[in-house]
């Protein structure tokens, strides 16, 4: 039974984004709600789960985010929606259950326990899209070949006020999510500036990195503090150092997901990097090949992943690396499908691109252009 079916809309609640973070006395979460111009709402858990909800489920969801309180709900929704005040006090807590159930329960899918219905991903139309990838700089640690980063695609890169102008548009704009990306992040000396840039807007944090500096325990706290939500560890598996800084990551408080590239060097390793990467607690895994004659490999690999309990990602930008699997992660169906609509791509310069390595589609500058015109 829907229960958000029953009642006619009267009138929509003012657009815009609200948030909610979990107490200090419980485990970590944070939703965002962004309300549309027609009552509907996109609700976003941890920034991996969506729900879209109708005029009224988005009111639900709108009070249990502002902490109303169960009678306070009930009485606003019966004036509304001319309903029963006990009903309404049924369905508000019934929702609110839910909802908490899903953010305390890790990997708990909302459509086969929590009786949501099913959207396509990728298929809403949204006011704008989920995430912002900000490629900070092309620039790539020593000994790696200057050829891997499109570096000839821009002539400078922005500075740190440039780049919390951008954050500050994306969320007035009603993006939740920013993941920072490169290049290599981390050899932008600010990074934990924007990090605390994007934390203090409200937006979820995510950084993609080799993840070498954050092997300095010292640096990795700054970040934890300044407000970073989750990290894409890009695994070297033939550099000890890498495995090393994995080591000092894991047991910290922050969500891990790690991208590995199968390539020519390291696919008679992959079972064993696999059964390595699981007995560190690694749950989320990021999968590419370096090109399509490792495709049976890869296939392979993405059934020794699951076997292992490690949850499959291919909707996660790639930083430009060593291995440069930008092609082939791009080449993913949902990786491209989301592409202009659930999540865009910032190069250093500020261009807007539908998502990494489409050089021939710029949608506009983030800083020059309205962002109206970037995004329709």
């Amino acid at each position: 039974m829907n229960i958000f079916k029953n009642f006619t809309k009267v009138r929509s609640l003012p657009t815009g984004v609200h948030q909610k973070q979990a107490p200090p006395d419980q485990p970590p979460y944070r939703i965002h709600l962004r309300l549309q111009a027609d009552g509907s709402g996109v609700l976003i858990v941890n920034a991996a789960t969506v729900l879209h909800l109708n005029p009224t489920a988005a009111e639900y969801a709108y009070h249990f985010i502002k902490g109303t309180s169960p009678d306070d709900a009930a009485k606003e929704i019966s004036t509304r929606y001319h309903v029963k005040r006990d009903a309404a006090m049924h369905d508000f807590q019934d929702f609110s259950e839910r909802i908490q159930t899903l953010v305390t329960t890790p990997d708990l899918d909302p459509v086969s326990y929590l009786d949501f219905e099913r959207v396509e991903p990728h298929s809403a139309d949204l006011s704008a899209p989920l995430r912002l990838d900000c490629a900070l700089t092309y620039r790539l640690p020593m000994n790696t070949q200057a050829d891997y980063a499109p570096t000839k695609r821009v002539d400078r890169e922005l500075t740190t006020d440039e780049w919390c102008t951008i954050l500050d548009k994306a969320w007035d704009a009603g993006i939740p999510h920013i993941t920072f990306t490169g290049g290599e992040a981390t050899l932008r000396d600010d990074l934990p500036q924007l990090t605390a840039r994007a934390e203090k807007n409200g937006q979820v944090c995510g950084l993609l990195t080799d993840g070498l500096k954050l092997a300095d325990k010292n640096y990795l706290d700054i970040l934890l503090q300044t407000g970073l939500d989750h990290i894409l560890f890009m695994l070297q598996p033939e550099n000890s150092d890498s495995w090393k800084a994995l080591e000092i990551i894991m047991p910290e408080d922050i969500f891990v997901t790690v991208h590995l590239t199968i390539n020519e060097k390291n696919v008679k390793n992959v079972p064993d990097i696999l059964e390595r990467l699981a007995k560190l607690g690694v749950k989320s895994l990021s999968l590419s090949a370096a090109n399509s004659a490792l495709k049976e490999i890869f296939k392979d690999t993405q059934n020794k992943a699951a076997n292992l309990g490690l949850a499959l990602k291919f909707d996660l930008p790639v930083p430009y690396s060593a291995d440069n699997p930008v092609a082939s992660e791009t080449e993913q169906d949902n990786a491209i499908s989301g592409a202009g609509r659930t999540w865009l791509y910032v190069e250093p310069d500020g261009d807007v691109l539908p998502t990494q390595g489409m050089a021939d589609k710029i949608l506009g500058n983030f800083l020059r252009d309205p962002w109206e015109k970037i995004f329709h």
